[in-house]
């Protein structure tokens, strides 16, 4: 059973230096993930890659199942996740090829289902601290390792798209102190947290976003080169990572829904208890 999960972003559709690769093919209540889970061992660890927009690129950050990708990891046994994603950056500081690791996000999309919950079981869980501290330790001595610049801390704004932001957004944004601004890793938080597994973001800024005043100067052959590169610097970087993982978890994310299960269990549907047992399961035995 895999521990260890890997969500690749924009540019990022393979991990390689897996060994013993197999494809898995994983159906959810929630329908089908983004595409196949590619397991192996990295480092002798049992690791779980996913494409989060398929390999190819094929699924819009609207369109993302993000339940079934959350869900399918926790039954193939994964306790901790590592998220990678292409963000535009709203600090000077946060230069293209920079990796942050946010430590906070702020929700901008629209009727995007964030939780697992509902017909008939109501949970809400502690979302003010989002990310695993436990994990970002270890992702940002990775990141240091791999030699990439890294800034620990942070917060990425988790906009709609797929359109890009106006200036006047841009700006806003920059106004309320956002550090970096991407389409898809609030989601994947708040249903890690649901699913108690450790969860943290590499961001990895590909350019700045366009209240920049070099913004309209930059080529589409720029922003690819820095794609390539961060994807190379990430498998580097997530390499790393997963030789550090400890064994044993020392966070609270094990057990984010101890407090958080508020319906009487006597009056659980049924169907609800099935669909969610791998997640609540423990809670009801």
């Amino acid at each position: 059973m895999p521990s260890i999960g890997i969500i690749g972003g924009s540019g990022l559709y393979a991990m390689p230096g897996f060994a013993a690769q197999e494809e898995i093919d994983v159906h959810t209540p929630f329908g089908a993930p983004s595409d196949n889970f590619i397991a192996g061992q990295l480092h002798g660890r049992d690791v779980v890659f996913l494409a989060r927009h398929a390999r190819g690129h094929r699924i819009s950050p609207s369109e993302l199942n993000f339940r079934a990708n959350i869900y399918a990891m926790k039954t193939l046994g994964v306790e901790r996740i590592i998220s990678l994603s292409a963000v535009g950056s709203l600090k000077e500081e946060h230069r293209p090829l920079d990796f942050v690791i946010p430590d906070q996000f702020f929700d901008r999309t629209r009727e995007r289902i964030s939780t697992f919950f509902g017909e008939g079981l109501v949970a809400h869980i502690s979302f003010a601290d989002p990310v695993c501290p436990q994990l970002s330790a270890v992702v940002e001595k990775a990141c240091r390792a791999a030699a990439v610049n890294v800034k620990r801390g942070g917060t990425y704004l988790c906009m709609e798209g797929p359109a890009f932001s106006t200036k006047a957004e841009s700006n806003i944004y920059r106004s309320w102190g956002m550090d970096v601004i991407g389409m898809t890793n609030l989601q994947e938080a708040k249903l890690a947290r649901e699913a108690e597994i450790c969860y943290v973001t590499i961001a990895m800024v590909t350019d700045y976003d366009c209240w920049h005043p070099e913004h309209d100067a930059v080529e589409v052959s720029d922003i690819i080169r820095v794609l390539n590169q961060n994807a190379a610097n990430a498998c580097a970087v997530v390499a790393e990572a997963v030789k550090a993982i400890p064994a044993e978890r020392a966070c609270k994310c094990a057990s984010s829904l101890r407090h958080a299960l508020i319906t009487d269990k006597k009056l659980v549907p049924p169907a609800t208890l099935a669909k969610l047992k791998p997640i609540v399961g423990k809670y009801f035995v």
